[in-house]
């Protein structure tokens, strides 16, 4: 299947483009190389002209909005910095969080070292808040998973991932701020009989995806509010730990 062939138009009309977005491709050009191959670009050849509203990180998978013409960009882009767009993120985190809800306000800067990551910065950093819920938990052996809601405030670059290693509950597969180990099922599954050697990943890539997105619509006025399922990956994932392990 191609890339192009991932992308999946959850609703279209003459102002605005939603899609869930595939995990691995960047939501718009960010260099010569993969200009072509960004989900703006893709979809361009098919829709005509788009203008970015908000992105997702490279590996997050999720749901995005795109507008169709100038205006519709510009009403957009002030309810997002208005705060009027409400984000909902499902993030698979390692271990156990000691808390069930909790909020976080930590400053932060972008682009702040050579790797560039954002970092909690109490100086310069600007406001950053994020909401946090707590909505499964997963134990098998020494393993622990949770599955957490998140709702940010605001838009940082890196928000949700950095809020939530500050937190001590990194994402999975975060490896700026986090470790590098994938979900094995041979980690999980009871009585695993496979080849350890050539044992693919069940999710091998950052564990965040953009479960839903909220908003008025900038010509019908109307509240809209979209979501996207959970990619293969992440939903097989889901199903393996829900059926071997135990919190």
């Amino acid at each position: 299947m191609s890339l192009r062939q991932q992308i999946d138009v959850l609703y279209i009309d003459e102002s605005i483009l939603v899609i869930s977005k595939p995990a691995g491709t960047v939501s718009v050009p960010d260099s010569i190389e993969n200009g072509n191959r960004s989900v703006k670009a893709m979809l361009s050849a098919d829709y005509g002209e788009l203008w970015a509203v908000h992105r997702l990180d490279r590996d997050t998978s999720g749901v995005m909005v795109f507008a169709r013409d100038t205006g519709t960009h510009r009403t957009l882009s002030l309810l997002f910095e208005g705060r009027e767009v409400r984000k909902v993120y499902h993030a698979l985190v390692e271990g156990h969080p000691r808390w069930m809800e909790r909020s976080i306000s930590a400053p932060l800067t972008v682009d702040a070292d050579r790797y560039h990551r954002t970092i909690v910065d109490h100086d310069a950093g600007k406001p950053a808040t994020t909401h946090f819920r707590v909505l499964e938990k997963f134990a098998r052996g020494a393993k622990r998973y949770a599955l957490v809601e998140a709702r940010p405030e605001t838009g940082r670059t890196h928000q949700i991932r950095v809020h939530l290693m500050t937190l001590g509950s990194p994402v999975v597969m975060d490896r700026l701020y986090g470790n590098s180990v994938p979900i094995l099922l041979s980690d999980i599954k009871r009585n695993y009989r496979g080849d350890r050697e050539s044992e693919r990943p069940l999710l091998g890539r950052l564990g965040l995806h953009a479960f839903q997105l909220a908003f008025r619509h900038p010509r019908l006025n109307d509240d809209m509010q979209f979501e996207a399922p959970y990619p293969k990956d992440f939903g097989a994932t889901l199903g393996q730990l829900r059926k071997n392990a135990a919190a």
